[in-house]
């Protein structure tokens, strides 16, 4: 059995007086990771907005197979494929960006980061990186982390209302890992399947509200895709990222990536903790207080909901939420 990996935390060291005036009434943009996919999403951008359209089409002639065909149909099974549901999401995302700007191009963003998966549609998004670039990217993380998933046959499950310090405790007695720190109250963790079962029963044990196993197809940021993380530092070395003036939120550390150590954290994050709470917290510090979240569901606004419900998240996954930005092009331009 692999050893036990401990969860280290890195401290933000955030302080109140680095708040950038700049920053204030700007808008940060959020991207969703696996799980917010469902069958007939960016249709309707499709269908609607020329921009977006051309964004499923290039991604259909990038990849040499009809993308948007899966996302319009399915079938679900096919969708929630990690080599499929990955790019898609890139896709589908970045398409409702396009037609965001289209309909409003005066408005402005300041910053990005996305959940897991999103990550890589940040980065695109803040123009570190090409939309043909961070797509193949995608699919090919895609197809390494569904390789380690047949590979181990781990599984995931969501422990709600526990303190950290007792789940590390749960995780280590049961030679799991945590995956994801979302928000108050909820952290998901990930390992083999025997582990899981173990640490679900030892954390209502020690109290937790709620702690169920996940639907998935493995154990996504543990140590059990360490395949696709040795595999995906290959597939990165010949990719170019150009440093951007916008900053984008490492899940690994919480705080906006640097260029020289970029590639290095993109790698990491495959068997680390998803820091989500931490990282919309540093942004918050930052002065940020609207978010656009682009793409399929709501996730990630429900997430914030619990981190602070002074923020305001937007949802932008269907044309009809376009109206939602009316109000934010004087002050955001």
């Amino acid at each position: 059995m692999a050893e036990a990996r401990e969860v280290v935390l890195l401290p933000l060291n955030l302080q109140p007086d680095i708040l950038l005036p700049s920053h204030m009434n700007s808008i940060a943009l959020l991207f969703p990771g696996q799980g917010a996919q469902f069958v007939g999403m960016g249709r309707e951008f499709f269908e609607s907005s020329d921009p977006a359209r051309s964004v499923f089409e290039k991604a259909n002639e990038i990849l040499g197979v009809d993308l948007a065909r899966v996302c319009f149909e399915g079938p679900e099974e096919k969708l929630t494929q990690t080599t499929w549901c990955q790019p898609a999401l890139f896709t589908h995302s970045l398409a409702a960006l396009a037609a965001v700007r289209a309909a409003f191009p005066q408005l402005a963003f300041q910053a990005a980061a996305g959940l897991s998966l999103g990550e890589f549609t940040a980065l695109t998004a803040a123009d570190w990186l090409s939309f043909e670039e961070g797509l193949k990217i995608v699919r090919r993380r895609g197809e390494l982390m569904q390789q380690a998933c047949e590979a181990t046959q781990g599984g995931m499950a969501s422990i709600l209302a526990i303190e950290l310090e007792p789940l590390r405790t749960v995780c280590a007695e049961s030679d799991v890992d945590i995956a994801n720190l979302n928000c108050p109250g909820q952290i998901v963790i990930s390992g083999s399947k025997a582990g899981i079962e173990k640490a679900v029963a030892l954390a209502k044990e020690k109290g937790a509200k709620r702690a169920m196993p996940l639907t998935v197809a493995g154990a996504y940021h543990s140590r059990l895709m360490q395949s696709a993380a040795t595999q995906l530092a290959a597939a990165l070395e010949p990719v170019s990222f150009q440093p951007s003036s916008i900053p984008v939120i490492s899940n690994v550390t919480a705080q906006s990536h640097d260029h020289p150590t970029l590639k290095q954290r993109l790698v990491e994050q495959v068997t680390s903790s998803v820091r989500w709470e931490e990282s919309m917290r540093h942004l918050i510090l930052q002065g940020f207080s609207t978010f656009l979240e682009l793409g399929p569901g709501e996730v990630l606004a429900g997430l914030m909901k619990r981190i602070d419900r002074s923020a305001t998240v937007l949802t932008i996954g269907k044309p009809a939420d376009l109206e939602k930005l009316q109000h934010l092009t004087p002050q955001h331009a």
